[in-house]
């Protein structure tokens, strides 16, 4: 059994209530860490180490600190084995996925963000016959980072990466279903000898952890990652005292397939959009418009390959692993059941899996692929964030855009045509943050990343990020 601890002020403690949660390897649906249930004293002790720490952190100079965020990406690199294992240990996808994606990613953030405050630049307005304006951004203190669990190492660095470069000290908050990696995580920052204090992680639940980092007068901004219905919580409490929020909440995606696409590239990736990590990425085309020249042939093809896709331990070579915990999987197959009551047909999965083995008591669902339903029914409209999409055809443009625009949310869409006029219409008309065209989750670090309507506030990325964790000021020098 695995022993998981906060990490506060440079050291490693139990909650000081000295209660724990149990932790769930969900591919076998067994105990297999423990981590502290952690409340409001721990959160408060968090706060004060990081605010004792920020006066020093925040004049450290910008070579220091690009020393430390690169030692700790090196340090990460040279035990990536480690992570990659933890990883898939503790969310259940495959472990091939957590060596080609999660953990390289992290270490980018690291990276990306270390030399982002060597080159964030300032402003200066020449004000003709008067003087000269420039801007300063400095940190804001003590913040916030509170990330999910579908891509553990992944948000959770993509968070503090940038909130420690611009010269913050943090109190972080990785999600009670995936903490191991960030435990990993702060195990190497004691190593490489952060100084204590700079960052800070307290596991335990979003209703006492999290409610306690968002109240606190002493944080200054919350950068958060997850469902929208708690994105709506945090965004009215960090209004009442104007506290700054980046909130990166829920997508219904569409993928959009025009005739005139390259149906082999097309359909490759469509398979990778709809189930990468079970489907459990924010940025999955979960709703599929195919133009109705080619839908028939879309359905089969796609029903086709997606039988070809292997579930099962994720330790093994597979292209899915298990769903996250089995309250989600269970919140999965509801959603399922409302599909055929709402009058969908499931054209391939649908079920729980078995699989033999270490793995018998895991939480597996079968890849899914549902027609029939109406665009505006409630399986089209909320977010299942599982292995499910279902397939609508459309007549035009106009239709197309129209049935992606139809829900609440507005994170990402994916265009498929070799038109390059149309993909240019159809992108500016779609109310999404991010575009794809002919391509899916292909990522530039320096580029604004975040949602429309309910899928967010906010951007975070390159410059982006050093912004939301830096306060503007100008000066003014008369001639």
């Amino acid at each position: 059994m695995i022993t998981i601890q906060n990490y506060i002020n440079g050291q490693f403690l139990d909650s000081g209530s000295k209660k724990t949660l149990e932790n769930i390897n969900p591919s076998q649906g067994k105990v297999f860490s423990t981590i502290p249930d952690s409340d409001s004293t721990d959160v408060e002790q968090a706060i004060h180490a990081a605010n004792n720490a920020f006066l020093d952190w925040s004049l450290l100079s910008f070579e220091k600190r690009f020393d430390y965020l690169l030692a700790i990406a090196h340090m990460i690199e040279a035990r990536m084995d480690n992570f990659v294992q933890a990883e898939s240990m503790d969310n259940g996808k495959p472990t091939w996925l957590a060596k080609q994606a999660d953990i390289p990613r992290a270490i980018s953030n690291l990276k990306f963000f270390a030399a982002a405050q060597m080159n964030f630049p300032s402003e200066s307005h020449h004000t003709p016959g008067q003087g000269l304006n420039y801007t300063l951004r400095k940190p804001l203190g003590v913040v916030g980072c509170i990330s999910p669990w579908n891509l553990p190492l992944y948000l959770f660095t993509w968070k503090i990466a940038p909130a420690l470069a611009a010269g913050n000290t943090v109190v972080a908050k990785p999600s009670e279903v995936t903490p191991y990696t960030a435990y990993l995580l702060t195990k190497v920052c004691a190593e490489i000898g952060l100084p204590a204090g700079v960052l800070n992680v307290v596991h335990g639940l979003g209703s006492t952890v999290g409610a306690s980092i968002v109240a606190s007068p002493k944080v200054k901004a919350i950068a958060f990652t997850g469902g929208t219905s708690t994105g709506r919580y945090i965004n009215g409490e960090c209004a009442k005292t104007f506290k700054k929020v980046s909130l990166e909440l829920g997508g219904k995606n569409p993928n959009i397939i025009f005739n005139d696409c390259n149906f082999d590239e097309m359909l490759a990736t469509t398979i990778r959009s709809s189930f990468t990590n079970q489907g459990q990425i924010c940025l999955c085309g979960s709703r599929i418009f195919v133009q109705k020249g080619i839908y028939e042939q879309f359905k089969n093809a796609f029903v086709s390959k997606v039988r070809e896709l292997k579930v099962g331990d994720p330790r093994t070579e597979v292209n899915l692993g298990s769903i996250v915990s089995e309250v989600h999987m269970e919140k999965i197959l509801n959603y399922i059941d409302l599909a055929k009551k709402e009058g969908g047909s499931i054209l391939i999965g649908g079920n729980r899996l078995s699989i033999e083995g270490e793995c018998k008591d895991g939480f597996f669902i079968q890849p899914t692929v549902i027609e029939g339903l109406s665009h505006l029914c409630q399986v089209n409209q909320e977010e299942i964030f599982g292995p499910v999409v279902t397939l609508i055809p459309f007549d035009t443009e106009e239709d197309a855009i129209e049935m992606a625009n139809s829900t609440p949310y507005g994170l990402a869409c994916t265009i498929w045509t070799d038109t390059i006029q149309r993909a240019h219409r159809v992108a500016e008309k779609i109310d999404s943050g991010i575009v794809w065209v002919n391509s899916w989750m292909v990522r530039d670090l320096r580029t604004p990343f975040g949602g429309m309507k309910e899928s967010g506030v906010g951007r975070e990325g390159g410059f982006e990020a050093m912004r939301f964790f830096t306060e503007t000021k100008n000066v003014f020098i008369k001639y």
